[in-house]
């Protein structure tokens, strides 16, 4: 039962997560070459955001209870380590590029003079982390139907 709890967990987490992530993944067409003043603009609507890092710190404590509880069954195992690792790439992506970019222009309010720069990493480096988010998912997904299958009790 708690195997079961872990794994849907950390499958509505990621999905939570994943909404996100393809929101800038498929906006970055249309944005990456607005003008700077439209540009600021158009990154006010991210205010808040932050506040779905609870997602993450969910997403990551249910696909480690999933590897946790999975330890007799190698196939979930290995799949929930691999959504592990696709999770702290995203995380490192972010840290490294998104995060120092929101802080050289101060969350989007002030426009430094590399700030062009500064989209394109902001804009990549989603997209990159949208990429990790969906192979978090797709590992949860295929641990989840690769898993060994329970043992029926004879009647």
């Amino acid at each position: 039962m708690l195997n079961a709890v872990s794994r849907c967990t950390a499958l509505l987490a990621t999905g939570l997560a994943l909404g996100p992530a393809l929101a800038h993944l498929f906006e970055l067409p249309n944005k990456i070459a607005l003008p700077r003043d439209q540009y600021f603009v158009v990154q006010t609507i991210y205010h808040g955001w932050n506040r779905l890092g609870f997602v993450l710190a969910l997403q990551l404590a249910a696909i480690v209870a999933v590897i946790v509880l999975s330890r007799d069954d190698p196939r979930a195992r290995w799949a929930g380590i691999i959504a592990l690792l696709a999770l702290v790439c995203a995380q490192a992506v972010f840290w490294a590029f998104t995060f120092p970019a929101n802080q050289a222009t101060a969350n989007w309010t002030t426009m430094p003079d590399n700030w062009d720069a500064l989209r394109h990493q902001w804009e990549y480096s989603h997209a990159v982390g949208a990429g990790f988010q969906f192979t978090v998912l797709a590992a949860l997904a295929i641990g989840l139907v690769a898993r060994r299958p329970a043992e029926i009790p004879p009647r």
